[in-house]
Parts: C-alpha cells; structure tokens; sequence
C-alpha cells in the first residue's frame, strides 16, 4: 500500500500552519501554491533582492508575518512543495494542477484547500478606468513590485483591509489624498461589545486610523460613492461622493483609487469538490459548509481559513492547525483532546469578533440597487447594471445562472469574483425576491485560465 498523501491548496496563514501541523505528526504534504513563494496574500514576500524591513512592508502584521516566514523556511526542505503551481480543477479524488505549462493530476486521501479570499467588491460608475484597484491589486503593487499604483491615491469602501493598504502605503511614501468609507461610526459604536472579544486587534485597528490622523489623511465615514470621475485614454482623475448628510457631493482629485468591502471566500475548487454551500445571512454571501474542524461534506476534503468563512490572518493559522487535526483524526492518528479544544475556544471568541467586523463595517446592500443603468457591473464582460436589469424584467432570470447565461454576467476572466456578490444584490433588487433565493455563480473548470498551449503530462 503506497504512502497516505495529502494535498493543502495554498501557502498564506492557514496552508503554513497546517502544513506544521501535519510534519509534527509524521505526515509529509504535498503543498500547492500558486505564488512565486510563501505567505498568502496578506504576507506576500517582496521579491529577491528587495530590502524593505518587515515593519514598514506589513506594518502591525510585522511579527506575524515574520514568525510565518520563518516557520517555513524551516518546514520547506520536509515539504513536497510546488510554488508557480494552479490548482485549476478537483475531480474523482483528484487534483488538477498546472505549472510550466504542463498540467497533470494529484490523486489524494485527503485534500485541504486553504485558498484564501479576494477583495469583495460593489461596482461604482466609472471603475473600469484604468487607475481603478482593488485592495489587493494595491498590496501585490507595493509587495511584490515596490510601486505605488498611482502618484495620489484615494482608498474607497469600508473594512479593516481598507485602512491596512492605506497605512502600508503611507509608510512606503506614497500620496493618499483620502479614505472614503461607507460604514457609519454610529456602527462601529453598535458593534463594540462583539469587537471587545479581541481587544489587542482592536487596539491595532484603531492605531491605523490614529496614524493616519498623523500623517494628514482625510478620513471621511458614512460616504455614498458617486461616480469615478475620468476617461477611457487618461484614466482616473477624481472620485465624487456624497457626505454623511447625504446632501453635498464632494470630488477629490487624484490618479488611482484603491476599492474593497471587506473580503470574499475563494470557493471555486470547493465547488468542484462538490462540497455543499450554506448561505450566510450576516454577511449575505455563499460560503462552504464545515465542521467546527475544516470538514466539508465531501469526505477527505477539509476547508481551512478565509476559504471557509474570514477570520483574519492570524484566525487563518489556527484554522489551518484545526483542519490538519481533522485529517489526520480521519486517517487513523491519534490528536490530544486538550489541543483540540484550546484551538476550537480561540476560534470561537475569534468568529464573535468576525460577526462584530460585519456589523461595524456592513457590506452597502442599497448602493446596488442604486446604481444608474450605465454603470459597468462586470468588468471583465462590459455588462451593465441595466442589462442585468433587462434580463430580469424582460427574460424573468431572476437566479444568477440563469442571468449569467442571458447576458454573460461573470462568464469572463474572474468568473464573477469580482462582480459576482454586487450582480445577486442587482439581481435581487430588480425582481424584489430575498438575497438568498438568487442563489450563487457554480464554479467552472478552469478555475483561472490556461495556455492553449499547455501540454497534459502522463500519469
């Protein structure tokens, strides 16, 4: 009988830990990491060669992610490690991967996606220009190129990324001209009894926006975004909103625009695992059913970390740990009880401060609704708030497939990462039904695109 293997999906926060966890156990991974290294996206490592010190490339991250660097550097001469790998497909217990242009297949006995989350986006009119980002679009310009994405940069949305990426570029020397928020302070106040349950991330959160203070950035809160003011040769040149009082729309200048509402679960490969989903009413989005452990409903695959539900990096490590226990419990190992509950109370006290960042910084459910007819909703297709419209009055598609395939809403590039959750809310909307009942894009194979000239290895 050959030697039990198991696949993590995934290098960031929970891929690392689980990939510790498994070594200590006897249990050599095989890890598949679509980046040139380790550490995810939100401890992506600046390339060779780039000598920009810990605390000025991930600020109050700093020792985190240190602390995960090096516990990797240590792990990786144990590891079956494949970086520049993507995991494009999962099918009859196996995984799809490419590298180099081949592709070939992993077969598994347990497989552990630890594929992290992307930004969550609400269209705004005028975010195809060029000059427009997301978050995480800034953070890999500044980690892993050591540019900024424009000269002056305004960050729009809301959520603790939004201050994060405007604070790391501060401290990289760039412009922010300002941080335009959509969540209410009367919000923030509602949700500090569940914010308390984590005090210390508290304190750093609130140190962001105090160091921003410091440095001169306008800070507006409770904005409505209005339009992304520029044209299709020059790109971005200002962003209007309107204030608080919901009266006055202000412009201010600037050449990028850095936009994000928080995160969303990357659950493509869980889909094609054939995992069951649940609906998540307190942040109105689709997400894996798991276990207290990682267990999906597919036996022998495990979800761990943003891909299951967003808790943050260091809620990602622990995770990680719980999804590698959950394995190796399944496989025949023995796991100390102790250890087990220890990680299941901190990730329970972490999920009561999780729900109080959802209430404090709500996802703008009436911003999709008003958006004007000609407000480019997915970008990758050119379809508009309209067209999707019309596909609900005129062709009754009142499900996200069924107006996906009328007016190829999320057929492009992203598959409706990026203008998925803000397309149901339209959709929604339009026909007057629940958030729940228009259902969720399916994920397709490949999840991102291939080479038509990648080649199959043999098996």
């Amino acid at each position: 009988m050959g030697e039990t293997r198991i696949v993590i999906v995934g290098a960031g926060p929970a891929g690392v830990r689980c990939a510790e966890t498994l070594l200590a156990a006897g249990v050599r991974p095989v890890v598949v990491d679509e980046g040139r290294r380790d550490g995810g996206q939100i401890y992506r490592r600046q390339p060779e060669g780039f000598t920009r010190p810990y605390a000025k490339l991930y600020g109050t991250e700093a020792s985190r992610a240190e602390s995960l660097h090096e516990t990797f550097e240590r792990l990786r001469g144990r590891l079956d490690y494949r970086p520049q790998t993507l995991a494009w497909n999962v099918a009859q217990g196996k995984l799809h991967i490419v590298r180099d242009g081949h592709a070939s297949a992993l077969p598994y006995d347990a497989l552990i996606l630890c594929p992290g989350a992307t930004d969550r986006l609400m269209p705004v009119k005028g975010w195809q220009l060029a000059g427009t980002y997301s978050l995480g679009a800034a953070q890999i310009a500044l980690k892993s190129q050591a540019c900024a994405i424009g000269r002056r940069v305004v960050f729009m949305g809301t959520g603790p990324l939004l201050y994060l990426v405007a604070n790391q570029y501060i401290q990289a020397g760039a412009e922010v001209a300002a941080l335009l928020d959509t969540s209410k302070t009367s919000a923030r106040l509602r949700a500090l009894p569940k914010l308390l349950a984590r005090f210390d991330v508290l304190r750093k959160g609130s140190a962001l926006v105090s160091s921003l203070k410091r440095s001169g950035v306008m800070i507006a809160n409770g904005i409505e975004p209005v339009e992304i003011v520029g044209d299709p040769t020059d790109g971005v040149r200002g962003v209007r909103y309107r204030a608080a009082n919901g009266n006055l729309v202000e412009q201010i200048d600037c050449d990028a625009v850095g936009l994000g509402y928080h995160l969303r679960s990357e659950t493509q490969l869980a889909d094609l695992a054939r995992c069951a989903f649940r609906f998540d009413a307190t942040t109105r989005q689709w997400v894996p059913r798991i276990d207290e452990l990682g267990r999906a409903s597919e036996k022998g695959v495990y979800i761990a970390g943003d891909g299951a539900r967003v808790l943050g990096a260091d809620g990602a490590e622990i995770a990680g740990r719980l999804a590698a226990y959950a394995a190796l419990i399944d496989l025949g190992h023995e796991v100390p009880a102790a250890t087990l509950e220890t990680l299941k109370r901190e990730q329970r006290k972490m999920d009561r401060f999780r729900l109080g960042l959802v209430e404090a910084f709500a996802w703008p459910v009436e911003q999709a609704a008003r958006l004007s007819d000609d407000t480019v909703v997915c970008r990758c297709e050119g379809i508009t708030a309209g067209e999707l419209r019309r596909v609900v009055r005129e062709e009754g598609a009142q499900e996200a497939n069924r107006a996906k395939a009328f007016s190829r809403v999320g057929m492009g590039r992203c598959q409706g990462r990026y203008c998925g959750h803000a397309g149901a809310e339209i959709i929604a909307a339009a026909a007057n039904v629940p958030l729940e009942q228009v259902g969720r894009l399916r994920g397709q194979a490949p999840v991102k695109p291939l080479s038509i000239a990648t080649v199959e290895d043999a098996e």
